[in-house]
């Protein structure tokens, strides 16, 4: 690389352009890079939902999820498929290859599901294929005004998603918790008993009422005209009038009022609100669509009258505070860096020299990621963050060489030059060994791939524009501000290199305290107690309230509301929304639940203390009789914080699998901790089925008889105060017992009969939900856990079940079905294979030998000891980001070894190994040193920040690579060379042998 650095010297002026070019570029780019919370990715999954108000679990799981199962069967590309059927809801799960293109799939499975015919009163199925881009920029609450009529509160809704849609970059707007006005005709048994009139009248009330035709033209007066028919009820009165029977109107047989229909709950504060639910389009800057809707929130509360509106939560100012948070731990990263390299330089010349890489790679940087069309997002700013310290590390390098040849030698370009070149071997192989550890991220496919790329490029692309920069620009301003600076000569430690010294004559002494700190460090991983998450500084926290499948709905609501005035009646609350039910708007997203679960979703004030909250919500379950309520931290991207454990019990034989069932459901009960432990088969509502004698009536008829007698049905649509308003003829019976069951008249052919006469009446207990897997029935069991435990619970259930002796061909999976589709972890662990490959690949390629960079390797055990100290110490729970940031150690901590190694080779030309090996470490300890602690002081704030949702950088990964890169700093110093000259031994003992010989001589 020494022709870089001549060609920066010999052309000074088109240097000086560049560098103001990666600047004026990167501050261009920063404001040019569209921001996003996420960069765009498509999930893998196409998930079907589809509403059935009315019909029981098997019903659902018969008639509609195995209708669409069967239709489902070829979808090409498809990996597997998961579904579940309740009350009143089915939702099927299709996961996908890696390499599909979801867009097709989503229309194959569209094309698949409008073929099934589904039964009546089953709404059009939702196909919903998730991507990044889909997440809702904001939720809006609409509350309106007590005195608006319904005419107005219609007419305001059309206006106000009007307003929203014509935001520039605006997509999809959902409004929600719409209450729908109808007419409900309630008849009167006794009166229409008393009048003569079958209760099937009624049904034809409306039939010919309402016309709107065109009879002809006709010249009438000497003009030709149209004549038009037109006929229509636009009030309640003229209903009540319509005659049903000679003498007998509609009133006087049923009574008939205005009504308002609801399917979902939305509540905030606990006035009803409608949420307005709005996403971006996929091109759009987050940050202005997300301010355009604050605006335009704010100018409709103020134009309309009887509005409230609220931006309740908004992902744009997630993004704004994203990048100004990590913009500020970038910048004290930058500081921190800087006053180290300022403390053990002691000159503040050489530190301005090293400090211009961190501006100048991030110019850079910024630029080639708009060149690659990646966003800025917190994915990408994390890239940043981690980087930061590693800017500098290839400056400090060079500087440092600089510095220590000008403290023995005259100033001169050829110094400096050679100065560099001394260096260029060492710091270009620990660059390339960097960014190939994040290379290999680009080899996987599928979402995980869209997430960690943009991180790798950001990573790569700032590494690489440092190594430039240290080979041109730090030389050149070098020779700039170092010129005549009269230096005192910085000698290596002497205690340094006869402690070294003793180590490689007693080798196996440190080599032995290596391997039981490293034995200790795993045993320490394995015990380490992993408690959840600490949710105390939570922002948001997810409640549901959730009660047995048979509990009228009232019920639950009543309680539902008792809940939501206990969280609203709390000082550290800001808002609470309660949502409840199954809507058409919900399903549009794949949202589809049980109708007696309640969930509240709680925004804290600053500083409050959600643990608390979720602590005190534990000692209301006595309150609650029946009913689960179950709490935890809200994470934004998976839209809650679970804190059950689920084991999933599959099969071919129904019996073995809920034997199976039964066999989990003993071994997890005496588990400490654990709540509650339930399977989805326990779960039962009961169920009362006519079986029909087929000889008495006709199956068919009876049916649509009984759904008449029991279910609303439409009559007809009127328009009342200018909107269309259905009429909806209300059930004739309300039985409330099997005794009023069996009593309901029917119409035979014999005449009107009670049903007992034509069917027998059977109650049976079934189940509120139903799983399959690839269309076949498998059994869940939930087990409720003490959220505080969740990590510890989970581990000893997994124990627990994995030593049981499951039943032929039944298989348990802790974790649920969907569990192992995901093998991000496996993924990442190919990822560090390779990388460790690579990395040695590219030392064999810089040192021409195998066993130099082996030694190097074994530095990579070392910093497994201090991550895991690390991890003890800060008391804080392993996750993905910590797996993470131990991919991230392959390629930091071997480039310290690399920089030592380097130096050892270029001394055996002249010393022996054992001489060169001394001299290497004691001169190049100052430089590893300031490396190790720059990289460490920029990661701090990252430890002591609070990490984004959704975020690749998070506490963990910092602690993990600020423990392992000192861990791994202070032992490469001593235990590489040990390696080294064991793998050397046999040149290194002939070596000291003709030393020892010659000084006899």
């Amino acid at each position: 690389m020494q022709w870089l650095t001549k060609w920066a010297f010999n052309n000074k002026a088109a240097m000086k352009l560049v560098v103001l070019m990666a600047l004026a570029m990167g501050v261009v780019s920063y404001y040019r890079l569209p921001m996003e919370f996420l960069p765009e990715a498509d999930n893998p999954m196409v998930s079907i939902a589809a509403i059935g108000p009315g019909y029981d679990a098997k019903s659902m799981e018969v008639q509609v999820t195995g209708q669409l199962e069967e239709a489902l069967q070829f979808i090409k590309g498809k990996s597997g498929m998961t579904s579940s059927s309740g009350n009143g809801f089915s939702k099927i799960d299709l996961s996908f290859d890696s390499k599909t293109d979801m867009k097709e799939a989503k229309a194959e499975v569209e094309q698949a599901v409008a073929g099934v015919q589904l039964p009546e009163r089953v709404g059009k199925p939702f196909v919903v294929q998730f991507n990044t881009s889909m997440i809702p920029i904001s939720w809006v609450t609409i509350g309106f005004d007590q005195t608006l009529s319904d005419a107005q509160r219609d007419q305001a809704e059309k206006e106000i998603i009007n307003e929203y849609k014509q935001i520039e970059g605006a997509g999809q707007v959902v409004l929600g918790g719409r209450s729908t006005p109808s007419i409900s005709v309630i008849p009167n048994a006794s009166k229409l008993s008393e009048k003569g009139i079958p209760f099937q009248t009624l049904m034809g009330v409306l039939e010919g009422r309402g016309a709107a035709s065109s009879v002809g033209e006709k010249t009438i007066d000497g003009a030709s005209g149209n004549i038009n028919v037109e006929a229509g009820i636009h009030d309640l009165e003229t209903l009540r009038i319509l005659p049903v029977a000679e003498g007998v109107t509609l009133g006087d047989v049923a009574e008939v009022k205005m009504e308002k229909r609801q399917d979902s709950i939305n509540s905030v504060n606990g006035k009803d609100v409608m949420m307005l639910t709005l996403s971006k389009t996929a091109n759009a800057n987050a940050v202005t669509v997300g301010e355009e809707i604050a605006s335009t929130t704010e100018r409709l509360n103020k134009e309309m009258k009887g509005i409230d509106a609220k931006v309740l939560l908004s992902t744009s100012d997630q993004i704004v505070h994203s990048v100004n948070s990590m913009m500020r731990e970038v910048l004290l990263g930058a500081l921190f860096a800087t006053i180290v390299i300022l403390l053990f330089m002691r000159n503040l010349r050489a530190t301005i020299v090293t400090i211009v890489s961190i501006p100048l790679s991030l110019g850079i940087t910024l630029y080639l990621l708009s060149l690659s069309g990646v966003t800025l997002n917190i994915i990408t700013l994390g890239g940043v963050a981690v980087a930061v310290g590693r800017l500098v590390d290839d400056s400090i390098v060079v500087i440092e060489n600089i510095y220590r040849r000008l403290q023995k030698e005259n100033f001169s370009i050829e110094l400096i030059v050679d100065a560099t070149k001394e260096v260029a071997t060492a710091i270009t192989s620990s660059t390339l060994v960097t960014v190939a550890v994040f290379l290999p991220m680009g080899l996987l496919r599928g979402s995980l791939q869209s997430f960690l790329l943009p991180f790798a490029l950001t990573v790569a692309y700032s590494l690489l524009a440092s190594l430039i920069v240290a080979l041109t620009v730090v030389p050149l301003l070098s020779a700039v501000l170092l010129r005549g600076t009269k230096m005192k000569e910085h000698e290596g430690s002497k205690r340094f290199s006869n402690f070294l010294s003793w180590n490689l004559q007693h080798k196996w002494v440190p080599l032995l305290v290596a391997v039981v700190l490293l034995i200790g460090s795993v045993a320490a991983y394995v015990s380490m107690p992993k408690g959840a998450i600490d949710s105390s500084n939570a922002a948001n926290v997810n409640i549901t309230l959730e009660y047995p499948g048979e509990t009228p709905r009232d019920q639950v609501i009543t309680a539902g509301r008792k809940l939501e005035n206990y969280l609203n009646e709390r000082n550290e609350i800001d808002w609470v929304l309660m949502s409840n039910g199954n809507s058409a708007e919900n399903a549009q997203y794949g949202d589809v639940s049980s109708p007696t679960l309640v969930t509240y979703l709680v925004d804290m004030k600053e500083g409050a203390d959600a643990e608390k909250l979720i602590e005190d919500l534990k000692g209301l379950r006595p309150d609650y009789e029946g009913a689960e309520i179950n709490a935890g931290a809200a994470d934004f991207m998976s839209g809650g914080s679970s804190t059950q454990i689920v084991v999933d019990i599959t099969g071919e034989d129904p019996a073995l699998i809920a034997l199976g069932a039964e066999q989990v459901i003993a071994a997890v009960k005496p588990v400490k901790d654990v709540i509650k432990v339930k399977s989805n088969q326990e779960e039962k509502k009961p169920v009362y089925t006519f079986k029909l004698d087929p000889v008495k009536a006709k199956g068919q008829e009876i049916a649509m008889q009984l759904q008449g007698l029991l279910n609303p049905i439409p009559l007809g649509t009127v328009t009342i105060d200018s909107r269309p308003t259905q009429v909806i003829l209300q059930p004739a019976v309300d039985p409330k017992s099997q005794g009023d069951l069996s009593k309901l008249t029917i119409m035979t052919a014999q005449g009107p009969a009670a049903v007992s006469s034509v069917a027998e009446l059977v109650k049976s207990e079934q189940s509120i939900v139903y799983y399959h897997k690839d269309g076949k029935l498998y059994i869940r069991v939930t087990a409720d856990v003490e959220p505080a435990q969740l990590s510890v619970v989970g581990k000893v259930i997994g124990d627990k079940v994995n030593a049981l002796k499951a039943p032929d061909n039944v298989k348990f999976t802790v974790g649920g079905a969907s569990a192992d589709q995901s093998d991000d972890f496996a993924d990442l662990g190919i990822i560090m294979m390779i990388a460790i490959g690579l990395v040695y690949l590219i030392m064999v390629i810089t040192f021409k030998t195998l066993r130099a960079p082996l030694a190097i390797m074994c530095s990579l055990p070392l910093a497994a000891i201090g991550a895991v100290v690390g991890l003890l110490v800060a008391n804080v729970t392993p996750d993905f980001t910590a797996m993470f940031g131990v991919l991230m150690l392959i390629g930091i901590v071997v480039t310290n070894a690399i920089v030592l190694i380097d130096r050892v080779k270029q001394n055996e030309e002249r010393m022996t190994i054992r001489e060169a090996l001394i001299e290497a470490a004691t001169t190049r300890m100052r430089p590893i040193i300031m490396t190790a602690v720059a990289t460490i002081s920029a990661m701090l704030p990252l430890v002591f920040g609070s990490s984004e949702s959704g975020s690749i950088v998070s506490q963990s990964l910092a602690i993990v690579v600020i423990g392992g890169l000192a861990a791994a700093t202070l032992l490469t110093l001593v235990i590489v060379p040990c390696i080294y000259e064991l793998f050397f031994f046999r040149k290194s003992k002939r070596q000291r042998i003709a030393v020892k010989a010659q000084h006899a001589a």
